[in-house]
């Protein structure tokens, strides 16, 4: 595979890799990854693709360094703004000869930028000047200001220069040693990218100083074989030009390299060379960085997951540890029941159980709906007062990591929807109707009466919920013989018309029906976090992917020689 093949392939891994998540150095990442795919776009692979097009320098700086006036000067007319407001330069200005007009006419450099033919007073467009005064086979690029007031035009400026074949870096003798220009200049060193410095408006009398404290400046900053180009401090005349003099040396720099295509080679080469050493030095940071972003989403994942399922395992257990049985649901059971003379009858022998239940059943009133309406309403409270729990911890959890209260924002998800009450009760009637079908569908496959078994499907489906309820693990003292007698009964009143066996098998459904239910219930509920989670583009395996991908390319590069 071709080195530019491989990067392709890399920008393509990259361009699919995001970092939503606001984890630790997340900013940075993302301004990582929008660099170097900015740079793959606006360099690295055009220039791959075309390493014969003309040089591009790009003439950067500080603000009121002179650039405008000297790209004008060069050219011996005006093709970029000059001037005393800032910023003046709002749209990059590329002036390039007539005959190399086919190389940026198309959208190879900088393809994110459109072409126009005309100042663009609005900004945001690359302004194409071909002009004579320049030799083919060198094209100069004037960019906004690096320390611009306008934050477009810093980041336009940023963009641009790590456009470049070459920087043109201008400063002033009173300017040089400001912190901004230095900042690029450090960048430039560490990318091994082909820098000119332009030391611009320097009194005669101090050129000799000044050109020998900043030439000790480029070189502890790594940038010693840099050309320093002087010109002088001198007034232009009415159409804003510099005298051809001042600007002889920066010309006759420029003409050298036009008439010197291996010196231009070598500079498109160390610089792309540069360019793309220092791309693939960002690739384990943006890997790792993915890796974090999968961890980040599975631990806020697993938050909700263990917070909402606690609380599923605690209506579960609470539903079968004989809670379900103290209070309103015990009384209203005991009322429908009549402890007294039923449970007398449960001592007669087993073989006529089933006709004392049937006498029982035809001579006592059916207050059903008092005991569904109380089993109702405890359990869908004990739903509710857990699933409040629940969000208060989730809701607490999150907040307490960057990414779960970035995704929280000024939403309070410490409470349940108001609704859940509602949602609750609904659930609990369904699962009851659900216990009634199991025991009506037990009980087709029986030769009972019929009017016994129609008078009797909601005794034995509140029997059933009753058996589900009937663990004594949570009672204490007398509840114990209380609640736990009155659930003998349900459990001998379902035995006699189904059998020890059915019951068992009706009691584990009818449980694992409530569970499934109430899980259900959970989800939707904890749905009000996990629904922030849905969305994000977070993949698993990116890192992994883009190490993969660093591996073809470097060993595209080693057999590119």
């Amino acid at each position: 595979m071709s080195v530019h093949d491989a990067l392709a392939a890399l920008r393509g891994r990259l361009s699919g890799v995001q970092y939503p998540l606001e984890v630790r150095d997340a900013d940075d990442v993302r301004t990582t990854r929008r660099d170097m795919l900015a740079q793959l776009d606006d360099y690295i692979l055009p220039r791959l693709d075309q390493l014969d097009a003309p040089l591009l320098a790009v003439v950067g700086g500080s603000t009121g360094a002179g650039k405008s006036t000297l790209v004008n000067s060069l050219v011996r007319r005006k093709v970029s703004d000059a001037g005393v407001l800032r910023p003046t330069t709002r749209s990059p200005v590329l002036v390039h000869h007539p005959d190399d007009v086919g190389w940026f006419d198309e959208l190879r450099v900088l393809p994110d930028l459109p072409r126009v033919a005309i100042h663009d007073q609005a900004g945001g467009a690359l302004r194409l000047v071909a002009d004579d005064g320049l030799p083919a086979g060198v094209a100069i690029l004037d960019a906004p200001d690096v320390d611009s007031v306008v934050t477009e035009n810093r980041t336009l400026a940023a963009q641009l220069l790590a456009a470049a074949d070459l920087w043109l870096f201008v400063t002033t003798a009173a300017r040089y040693s400001d912190a901004v220009p230095w900042d690029f200049l450090r960048a430039a060193a560490d990318r091994q990218a082909a820098v000119a410095v332009v030391l611009d408006r320097v009194a005669p009398d101090a050129v000799s100083e000044v050109r020998t404290h900043l030439a000790a400046m480029l070189a502890e900053h790594g940038l010693a074989e840099a050309p320093l180009l002087v010109v002088e401090e001198t007034a232009p005349d009415d159409s804003g030009l510099l005298p051809e003099e001042a600007v002889a040396s920066v010309r006759a720099w420029l003409d050298g390299l036009a008439a010197d295509e291996s010196a231009r080679n070598e500079i498109v080469r160390r610089t792309l060379d540069g360019a793309i050493s220092g791309a693939l030095r960002q690739v384990p940071q943006l890997a790792d960085a993915a890796d974090r972003q999968v961890e980040a989403l599975t631990r806020l994942q697993n938050e909700i997951a263990h917070v909402y399922g606690k609380a599923a395992k605690r209506i579960d257990a609470a539903s079968a540890d004989g809670s379900m049985l103290r209070g309103e649901v015990l009384a209203r059971w005991q009322d429908f029941v009549g402890t007294g003379d039923f449970m007398r009858s449960l001592e007669a022998r087993v073989g006529r159980l089933r006709d004392k239940v049937t006498a029982f059943l035809k001579g006592r009133p059916q207050p059903a709906a008092a005991v569904e309406e109380a089993i109702e309403s405890g359990l869908a409270a004990m739903i509710v007062e857990e699933a409040n729990r629940a969000a208060e911890k989730a809701d607490g959890k999150w907040r307490d990591s960057a990414a779960g209260r970035a995704l929280l924002g000024a939403d309070d998800l410490s409470r349940t929807n108001g609704d859940l009450p509602e949602l609750s009760s609904k659930t609990v009637r369904e699962w009851q109707d659900a216990v009634l079908e199991m025991v009506r569908t037990e009980g087709a496959d029986k030769r009972f009466n019929a009017r016994l078994l129609s008078f009797g499907v909601n005794g034995l489906g509140l029997a059933l919920m009753i058996v589900v309820f009937a663990s004594t693990a949570g009672l204490t003292g007398a509840e114990v013989g209380v609640a736990g007698g009155t659930a003998v009964v349900g459990q001998k009143l379902l035995e006699a018309f189904f059998g020890d066996e059915a019951v068992r098998r009706l009691a584990a459904g009818a449980r694992a029906d409530l569970s499934q239910r109430v899980e259900e219930l959970l989800r939707t509920e904890s749905a009000r976090f996990t629904d922030r989670l849905g969305g994000l583009p977070v993949e698993a395996g990116a890192g992994d992917a883009l190490r993969a991908a660093l591996v073809t390319v470097e060993q595209a590069r080693e057999d590119a020689g």
